[in-house]
C-alpha cells in the first residue's frame, strides 16, 4: 500500500520565540507527519508548550547542545520511529547537538544543522570535517539498513549561484565558499540528489534565508542553505519538494517535502 508522508524541515533560530511568533498555529496548519526543527536553542525541560504539541498527535525527540541556547535539533514526529539515533558517535559534533536520526519502515530521515564557518571563516575547517563525517554516517546507513535516506535541514551552504541572490560578493563569505560547495557537491556525488533543484532545475528567487539587515528579506536577497537531499532511488517517489514563503518568527523559511512509498 502507497503511503503519502509529508515532512517539514525549519530552522527556527529557537523554539520558544517561535512558539510565541506562531510555530503552533504553523504546525496545525500545515498538518505535517514529521516535522525536523534546527537550531532549537533549548531543551525538552525548558521548551514551552509542549504539552500542546503532544496533543496534537506528536511525538518529540530532542539532540540538543550541552552549550545553554546554543544550535540543537529535534523531531515532532506522528509516525512512530523504528530506532532514533543522536549525534553521530563523534564528541566534538555530538556536544553542540548537530544531528538526529529516525529510521522509518521504508526510509531513514537525518535532521542536521550544519556548522556555519562564521566570520572570517574561522569554523571552514570544522564545517569541512563535519560534512565528511556526515557523508560517512549517512552512508553507513544505508549500508547497514539497506533503506534509501532523507536528509534534511540547515546545510549552512547555498550550492550554486543560482541559490542565492547576490554570488559575486560572496564568493569567499561563510557558506559559498569553493571548499563548502566543492564540499556539498561530493555529498550529492554519493547517490544523492538536491531533490528541489531536481524538480525545479531553472527557478531563481528560490531562498531559504536572508538577513535581518537591509530589509533584504522584504527585497528578497536572500539565499537557499535548507535543503531536502534525498537518495537517487527515491526522487520518483519525491510529489512535491516546495519552500513554504511568509512564515513569521525566524530568519529562514520552512521546506516541504511529500513522499509516497
Amino acid at each position: 500500500m502507497i503511503k503519502k508522508t509529508k515532512i517539514v524541515s525549519f530552522n527556527i533560530n529557537g523554539v520558544n520565540s517561535a512558539i510565541r511568533d506562531g510555530l503552533l498555529e504553523f504546525m496545525a496548519k500545515e498538518d505535517a507527519d514529521i516535522y525536523c526543527f534546527q537550531e532549537v536553542k533549548s531543551n525538552p525541560e525548558n521548551a514551552t508548550n509542549s504539552d500542546i504539541i503532544r496533543g496534537m498527535g506528536y511525538e518529540e525527540f530532542w539532540n540538543p547542545a550541552k552549550k545553554k541556547g546554543y544550535s540543537g535539533v529535534m523531531f515532532y514526529t506522528r509516525i512512530k520511529p523504528l530506532a532514533v539515533i543522536y549525534g553521530m558517535g563523534i564528541e566534538e559534533f555530538d556536544d553542540e547537538g548537530r544531528v538526529i536520526t529516525a529510521e522509518y519502515e521504508k526510509f531513514i530521515l537525518v535532521n542536521a544543522y550544519f556548522p556555519n564557518s562564521q566570520h572570517e571563516l574561522r569554523r571552514l575547517p570544522y564545517k569541512l570535517r563535519f560534512n565528511e563525517e556526515y557523508l560517512k554516517f549517512v552512508k553507513k546507513l544505508e549500508k547497514d539498513t539497506g533503506k534509501p535516506v532523507v536528509l534534511t535541514g540547515d546545510f549552512n551552504v547555498a550550492h550554486k549561484e543560482i541559490d542565492l541572490r547576490n554570488p559575486k560578493s560572496n564568493e569567499k563569505n561563510a557558506g559559498f565558499t569553493i571548499e563548502e560547495r566543492e564540499s556539498f557537491t561530493q555529498i550529492l556525488k554519493h547517490g544523492l540528489k538536491d531533490s528541489f533543484r531536481e524538480l525545479h532545475p531553472g527557478m531563481q528567487g528560490a531562498y531559504t534565508w536572508w538577513s535581518y539587515k537591509f530589509k533584504a528579506r522584504e527585497r528578497n536577497i536572500g539565499w537557499r542553505i535548507d535543503y531536502f537531499v534525498v537518495s537517487d532511488k527515491l526522487m520518483k517517489h519525491i510529489k512535491e519538494s516546495e519552500i513554504i514563503l511568509n512564515i513569521p518568527g525566524s530568519d529562514h523559511a520552512p521546506i516541504r517535502l511529500i513522499l509516497e512509498l
